[in-house]
């Protein structure tokens, strides 16, 4: 049986393995775990073991997580794997899964009850193949589990992974609900509402879920005010009008659909790297396309000059060095504010309807001297 808790896994990307890994291993940097990375390109996951011995689970916990956000890492978890599904007597008339993933599971009882099972398996073409054994297997396997006394609906805190990599191999292990992804996989589940007049608009929602949380609602309240650069065809401007904000659309190119006319919406035409309001606002909103550096110096002016409160925005990424890029980025906007004396949070991730992109969250936190902060 492997070691109860051997690997670190990470879901991410198809294609941004690479970023993954070394999502852990910043996790790692600064303690005594050391730790090996490896993944497979397009495979959509990255895994870490430990080279010392030391436990993998610190990694997780919530002052790790502050000191080194993943930013490509979807949701982690900590466990074993690969375990194999498969009965080598096929003599069986239906294949066992069940057994080898119960026994896997047991060897987490030490966190037990978990409140949840998540069967999980790659966000790529050839993972969603897997869905549907998904969800036949979960029933059953719940059930066992349950009768394990390792499930229990009523219990809080860890979550227990079984992550399907194929038919016939599987990672198990454990997440803490307090710091791991709300959703299966790291997917929120958002649908294209009706008059938005792009899928853009799911970009916005979904960092308003990830980055605001159930704060959403006394940080985006009606009647505040907001500014969206690079605005057309309208996507982030509808997201913000739906919620009641006043909005200044900065854009040459043309608003499409209701936003068009939505009173909410003052449409500026204008280029968005020298237009500023004549008044501080509360959001800034920015999905213009430019180099990354150049849009991070963008919004870090903005909330460093005081222009703007909260700030949502998107990082085009190179086709190469794309961690060390973000981490660039990271670095310009909290030097800006750092030279004012405004002490900032910073937040960077990669959301499920990102591409070759990144979501930032930045929020002006104070105005007295202060040196700015993650």
């Amino acid at each position: 049986m492997h070691n109860v808790r051997d690997v670190l896994f990470a879901q991410c990307r198809a294609g941004f393995e690479e970023e993954c890994a070394r999502d852990l291993e910043a996790l790692a940097e600064g303690t005594r775990v050391v730790v090996h990375t490896s993944f497979e390109p397009e495979s959509g996951y990255a895994l870490a073991r430990h080279a010392n011995g030391e436990s993998l689970a610190s990694l997780l916990s919530s002052s790790a997580l502050e000191s080194a956000p993943p930013v490509f890492a979807r949701t982690i978890f900590v466990g074993s794997g690969p375990h194999e599904l498969l009965s080598a007597d096929r003599t069986m008339p239906i294949p066992d899964r069940i057994t080898p993933l119960a026994r896997a599971s047991e060897s987490l009882r030490d966190l037990a009850p978990f409140a949840t099972l998540w069967i999980e398996y790659p966000d790529t073409n050839a993972g969603k193949a897997l869905s549907g054994l998904a969800r036949s297997l979960h029933a059953r396997l719940a059930q066992r589990l349950h009768d394990q006394r390792l499930l229990d609906d009523k219990a809080r805190g860890n979550r227990l992974h079984v992550f399907l990599a194929s038919g016939a191999l599987a990672w198990v292990g454990a997440s803490d609900e307090r710091t791991g992804s709300p959703w299966p996989m790291g997917i929120p589940r958002l649908r294209m509402p009706a008059g938005a007049p792009s899928r853009s608009t799911l970009k916005l929602a979904e960092a308003f879920e990830t980055f605001l949380g159930a704060r959403a609602e006394s940080v985006l309240k009606p009647g505040m005010h907001a500014v969206d650069l690079g605005a057309a065809p309208g996507g982030w401007t509808w997201q913000l009008a739906r919620r009641d904000l006043r909005v200044t659309a900065v854009d040459n190119g043309a608003l499409r659909g209701d936003v068009a006319i939505d009173p909410r919406v003052k449409h500026v035409r204008a280029d968005g790297f020298t237009f500023r309001p004549r008044h501080p606002v509360d959001w800034l909103t920015c999905d213009i396309v430019d180099s990354p550096s150049r849009i991070a110096r963008l919004v870090g002016t903005w909330i460093a000059e005081g222009n703007a409160r909260h700030a949502i925005f998107n990082l085009k990424l190179p086709m190469k060095k794309r961690y060390d890029e973000v981490a660039r980025c990271r670095a310009i906007i909290l030097e800006l504010c750092a030279e004012r004396g405004v002490r900032c949070a910073l937040q960077l991730r990669q959301l499920y309807h990102d591409r070759e992109e990144v979501t930032g969250y930045l929020a002006r936190t104070a105005s007295d001297r202060h040196r700015s902060r993650r």
